[in-house]
């Protein structure tokens, strides 16, 4: 069984930054899908390199921010936890009754964007408990098996298939509604179906176990302190850059065929991890690095409610019930108006920090979580 090792759990800078390039990648693309809307109507305002910035964002962006979030999740469980059992104190069942105020969050969010994540992370979540309390070695190999891809291996060495018909079913009739419901439609099919929707794209996608994988990856380098620039730590992020980077060269040339439902996901994480690894090796290594990140991490710092903003302003301004611009602007334009949207939010994250020591659904879950418990860590 793992204990504590009764080390000091520091706010770290860089997991703040890293949080806050997450959410603005998800930002991003989101509005490269129009939030979840793949119109058939010819859209009004396009430009000739739409396709090529569309591929780019895609490959840098599509799945792996959400996984840098899933990893920093296990991060955060990680520093909680351990500065609970420093006190001599269970968090086992707060932090379930956390996970249960995430997935009320969700609720709240789903009505507005059906690609919500909130919900399924609450219940990764809830499996981080169990998990925290085994050995290091015991974890290590879990991580390694999800990150293996299982459920794809599986399918691909027994020739079994699964049937992803209810998935488009789905997602065709919540696309016609962002095009053409009112708001309340669109909640009621989207609180109706969107944990659902999620939970099978998530199958299809391959990140069923990854952000397990990620989750709990997050929890075993909080254990090893390696956020931390101790010891060899920075050795072993640029070891982990080199290796990681490689393998996308690598897989980059390499033509997947029957192989892609498992290589896919892999490649993926191998993605994320250089987008990471170089993160973190050069906030330590380099001061001018650190100043530029450090605007991101504040915004990091409310990614919660960052999170929720983007899918009410989101929402309004592609779906049909707003102002429509799903029919209107082609993927380029779409991303400036992201980036419109990370601007205003990252603005009003500097005003609100200027008199609140957390974002504002940030301290309301902070709050909800210890009620009734005089403790106030974290």
């Amino acid at each position: 069984m793992y204990h504590t090792h009764n080390l000091p759990n520091t706010r770290i800078d860089v997991a703040d930054a890293l949080r806050g390039i997450a959410v603005a990648g998800i930002i991003l693309y989101h509005s490269v899908e129009h939030f979840d809307i793949f119109t058939k109507e010819p859209i009004v305002y396009t430009l000739p390199c739409d396709q090529q910035v569309g591929s780019v964002l895609a490959w840098l962006l599509s799945g792996k921010m959400y996984g840098i979030f899933a990893m920093l999740f296990g991060l955060s469980f990680f520093i909680m936890n351990d500065n609970q059992q420093q006190k001599g104190k269970s968090f086992s069942g707060r932090f379930a009754w956390r996970m249960c105020l995430l997935f009320v969050f969700g609720l709240v969010n789903v009505a507005f964007y059906d690609g919500d994540i909130l919900m399924l992370y609450a219940v990764y979540g809830l499996l981080l408990i169990p998990i925290s309390y085994l050995p290091s070695r015991a974890v290590w190999c879990i991580i390694g098996l999800l990150a293996i891809q299982p459920v794809e291996l599986f399918c691909l060495l027994s020739g079994t298939t699964i049937d992803h018909t209810t998935l488009f079913e789905i997602y065709n009739k919540t696309i016609s509604l962002h095009e053409t419901g009112s708001f309340w439609e669109n909640a009621i099919n989207n609180l109706r179906w969107g944990f659902e929707l999620n939970l099978r794209y998530n199958v299809f996608s391959g990140r069923l176990t990854q952000l397990l994988c990620l989750f709990i990856l997050g929890m075993q380098l909080g254990r090893h302190r390696f956020f931390y620039n101790e010891g060899r730590n920075l050795h072993w992020w640029h070891v982990i850059l080199g290796i990681s980077a490689l393998v996308v060269v690598a897989l980059s040339v390499v033509d997947f065929g029957n192989l892609a439902p498992v290589l896919t996901p892999i490649y993926n994480l191998s993605i994320l991890s250089t987008i990471v690894s170089a993160v973190v090796s050069a906030w330590y290594a380099f001061e001018g690095v650190r100043s530029m990140l450090r605007h991101l991490c504040f915004f990091g710092r409310m990614s919660l409610t960052n999170y929720l903003l983007q899918s009410i302003i989101g929402s309004f301004i592609f779906c049909g019930y707003g102002l429509g611009c799903y029919r209107l602007v082609g993927i380029t334009y779409a991303v400036l108006i992201g980036l419109a949207m990370v601007v205003v939010q990252y603005l009003f994250g500097r005003y609100w920090f200027r008199n609140h020591p957390r974002g504002p659904l940030e301290g309301l879950w902070r709050k909800l979580t210890w009620i009734n418990i005089g403790s106030t860590d974290n």
